[in-house]
């Protein structure tokens, strides 16, 4: 899962980038509103975390912009700003959560898994895919009902592939939401990490369509 962190405080942004890292998502940061409206824009996150703080543009008018433009990717507003009557405004300009500072980590994260579920369709912490689970709190797979341990990497491709169960998912945006920029994102490095998933899931729970890319199978425990 790609997350977009928009905080111009380098402390508060290292420190809640960590926190994200640590709980299986892929983070990107910037401090400039005019750099997140950019690439809330033009980039595909699976949310966005923003502060309404920031220079160069308000974080408020780059979620109305985002909005306006069409963009319904979630986002989470993280502000000093607490008084309900701007909580209120910032609901009413698209945010889907808010959080005033200082907060919880834990809390942050929480509601941070919560939003992508629910963009996803998913209410519960543990979606189910034919024999397959995935639990988002634990960040933990089973197979009917027996844990498989995964690494970080093979957990994010699974935990992608269960968020968006019923479609198709190209290689080029699972690239996207596993590597980014790195210098790892390429076609046969995908490949290697669905073969690894194939060995320890068993070979039936990741469908490959050729010529449009990966999905999970159906087939209930």
């Amino acid at each position: 899962m790609r997350i977009l962190l928009v905080e111009d405080d380098a402390r508060i942004a290292a420190d809640t980038a960590q926190a994200l890292e640590r709980a299986g998502y892929r983070v990107e940061t910037c401090g400039d509103g005019e750099e997140a409206w950019f690439l809330g824009d033009t980039e595909d996150y699976d949310l966005i975390v923003l502060d309404l703080g920031l220079p160069g543009m308000d974080g408020l008018a780059v979620l109305k912009r985002w909005r306006a433009g069409g963009r319904q990717t979630p986002v989470l507003v993280l502000t000093a700003r607490g008084s309900w009557t701007e909580r209120v405004e910032g609901i009413d300009a698209g945010a889907d959560d808010y959080l005033p500072k200082p907060f919880r980590m834990e809390e942050l994260i929480a509601r941070v898994r919560a939003l992508i579920r629910r963009s996803a369709g998913h209410g519960a912490a543990v979606i189910a895919a034919g024999r397959l689970s995935v639990d988002t709190r634990a960040m933990t797979v089973a197979v009917d009902g027996v844990p498989v341990p995964l690494s970080p990497l093979e957990y994010r491709l699974v935990a992608y592939l269960v968020h968006h169960h019923g479609r198709v998912v190209p290689p080029p945006e699972l690239l996207d939401h596993l590597y980014g920029d790195d210098d790892a994102r390429e076609a046969n490095a995908l490949e290697a990490v669905v073969t690894r998933l194939r060995r320890k899931l068993g070979a039936g729970v990741i469908e490959t369509r050729r010529g449009f890319g990966y999905t999970l199978a159906d087939t209930p425990a």
